[in-house]
């Protein structure tokens, strides 16, 4: 049952959609203006939609809507009009409104509005509060993460083999919360590495990526476990949270003034980009993806299909490798991906080499 309050300035259609609403089984509350309607919400913070006439004298409902949408965010606005003026509709949409109802209606037309509107406004409420607490969880991780970055500058002459330990460990973290081996790790440091020296890049640069690509899924502490570990298929709003770790885990990373961070984070927030720009979160496309992130991204994709996880089993090398020739050119870099099938026999020998417990 909800509170909601019913503001018009004629008595007879005001008692009228209180008792169609109030069929419904809601708490009902009636206003005659707009200044009334707005006491009301005043004293009573529970009230969950407001159903109110466009034209009133005084205070308009399009006024009315616009200082809700201010002053009371929780509360969904559902609009009745006499007049069937697109301009109108237009306005009220602009305000953020979450049904618009011409007069004369239907009652069943009032109490479909009313409950897809505060179906809509549990849903976005609750979408709120999520977002918020994996704010906060960022946060907290990224000052975390930043205390860890301020005690391994104090002691420069084991700078670089102290980030590589805490990189390895923020890697096991994440790997642990999705329910993967430590091996995973091993083989995407190699795999990333293969390529990065195929590809002719200089050695300091292969040995950043060899480094910092097991911290590509960082940013999945970040993601709900109901939905990291969740076995089937995630639904289109869990799916955009589940998106959300590659830009979790640049937040992490980004801006640390180390170089061997700074790429982790490109890498983090780039390797579910794709080379026909159908990827992710940014929709990049070709070359515009950052070469680190064309390299994970081969990685990444090879390790998945070729280990158990928690939504699949494993798929058999042969069959993993035609799934990724089928992405040549639309979900890989062409060029690299040659280059990955070039030296397949190096890949082959550390999947052996780094077997999961349960293969």
């Amino acid at each position: 049952m909800a509170r909601i309050l019913v503001v018009d300035d004629e008595g007879p259609v005001r008692k009228l959609l209180g008792r169609i609403v109030s069929q419904l089984g809601h708490h009902v509350t009636l206003a005659g203006s707009a200044d009334e309607a707005v006491t009301l919400l005043r004293g009573d913070g529970a009230i969950e939609l407001v159903l109110t006439d466009v034209r009133m004298p005084g205070t308009s409902g399009l006024d009315l809507a616009t200082q809700i949408a201010v002053d009371f965010p929780m509360a969904a606005v559902v609009m009745v009009s006499g007049v069937d003026d697109p301009h109108t509709a237009a306005r009220a949409i602009e305000t953020g409104v979450y049904g618009y109802v011409l007069k004369p209606f239907r009652a069943t037309e009032i109490q479909i509005t009313v409950m897809n509107a505060l179906r809509r406004r549990s849903v976005e409420l609750e979408n709120r509060r999520h977002r918020d607490a994996l704010e906060d969880l960022v946060q907290g991780r990224t000052r975390e993460l930043s205390v860890a970055l301020e005690l391994l500058a104090q002691s420069n002459s084991r700078l670089e083999q102290a980030q590589e330990e805490i990189i390895r460990r923020l890697s096991i973290a994440s790997e642990v919360r999705d329910e993967e081996t430590g091996a995973h790790i091993h083989r995407m440091s190699a795999y990333s590495t293969i390529l990065a020296d195929e590809v002719g890049l200089e050695p300091e640069r292969v040995e950043l990526i060899r480094v910092a690509s097991p911290l590509h899924d960082v940013g999945k502490i970040g993601v709900p476990d109901q939905i990291l570990r969740k076995p089937g298929k995630h639904t289109p709003e869990e799916f955009e949270l589940m998106k959300q770790h590659t830009v979790f885990g640049y937040r992490t990373l980004r801006d640390t003034g180390f170089p061997l961070l700074d790429i982790a984070a490109v890498i983090a927030w780039t390797h579910h980009e794709r080379w026909d720009g159908s990827g992710y979160p940014r929709g990049l496309q070709g070359e515009a993806i950052p070469i680190e992130g064309r390299i994970v991204a081969i990685a990444d994709v090879y390790d998945a299909l070729t280990t158990k996880r928690c939504y699949k089993p494993a798929f058999s090398v042969d069959k993993s490798l035609e799934i990724m020739r089928e992405g040549r050119g639309r979900h890989f870099d062409p060029e690299l991906l040659d280059g990955f099938f070039r030296r397949f026999d190096e890949v082959r020998a550390v999947q052996d080499r780094f077997p999961d417990a349960d293969l």
